[in-house]
């Protein structure tokens, strides 16, 4: 329940943080990553979220499940793209 409060946290931060930005925002595919097998709550949600966002976006969000090590796996990923990488 603590991770689908975070994902939900970040989400609706991501949308606020959308009217800040001086160009079309998303420029480009947006993708959510997920630290938990498919099927779970967490993903479910996920991909509740992408469907709404893509359609208010107009451009594709997309679910990337990297499950695995207690989470760790997926926020890997999350810092390795923050990067840049």
């Amino acid at each position: 329940m603590k991770m689908l409060a975070r994902l939900t946290l970040a989400v609706v931060t991501c949308m606020a943080a959308a009217t800040a930005f001086a160009q079309a925002f998303p420029a480009r595919p947006v993708r959510i990553i997920v630290p938990f097998p498919a099927g779970g709550t967490t993903d479910i949600l996920a991909r509740q979220i992408s469907a709404e966002l893509a359609a208010r976006w107009g451009q594709p969000v997309i679910v990337d499940n990297k499950g695995g090590a207690s989470g760790t796996i997926g926020s890997e990923m999350l810092v390795q793209s923050a990067r840049g990488h």
